[in-house]
């Protein structure tokens, strides 16, 4: 992130601080920084141990909170997918990832395509939609390269590995006769 939009972000942090009676602290104001520095989508732990290295006496808790308190005033976004530690983003703005099944690497994806899906009818269900993600789950370039050869493959209509049947067959077990001892 360049340097003018970084002050801005920061500036809007302590605006949004303000107008909701948080205190601007240095830890708060550096865990963002440190977010907005990242090009990846760290975890609550990588934030801790890269905090720690800035201020000595900083605790798990604190980053914690701090994460949960910035998520609330939409200046990151908290990035969940199954099977795995939460992410933290600070592109607020629509924009879908792919998800590495291997190494939990997440990308973020350029393409707009996504962003065009048409959202469900839920008012019969009350209910009122803000956002959406799609995840992309499968795997980046260097799992593929570590699984060397094999796994690369081309990616067939419905998403289908070559060697994967469309349709799965089921043969029925042979019943085995069972001796009675006598």
């Amino acid at each position: 992130m360049d340097r003018e939009s970084k002050q801005q972000r920061v500036k809007r942090l302590e605006r949004l601080c303000h107008e909701r009676g948080l205190p601007v602290t240095m830890q708060r104001r550096t865990v963002f920084e440190m977010i907005l520095d990242r090009e990846d989508h760290p975890t609550a732990d990588q934030i801790y141990d890269q905090a720690r290295k800035r201020i000595h006496t900083i605790s798990r808790t604190t980053v914690y909170r701090i994460l949960d308190t910035l998520v609330g005033l939409t200046l990151i976004t908290k990035i969940c997918h199954p099977g795995s530690a939460a992410r933290f983003d600070p592109r607020t703005h629509q924009h879908d990832h792919l998800v590495c099944l291997h190494c939990e690497t997440i990308l973020d994806l350029k393409e707009t395509r996504s962003s065009k899906v048409a959202w469900p009818d839920v008012s019969s269900y009350g209910f009122v939609i803000h956002d959406h993600h799609i995840h992309f789950r499968g795997l980046c370039a260097n799992c593929i390269e570590k699984r060397g050869a094999e796994e690369r493959t081309t990616q067939r209509p419905g998403g289908r590995h070559p060697r994967t049947p469309a349709r799965a067959t089921t043969r029925p077990i042979a019943k085995q006769k069972r001796r009675i001892p006598s």
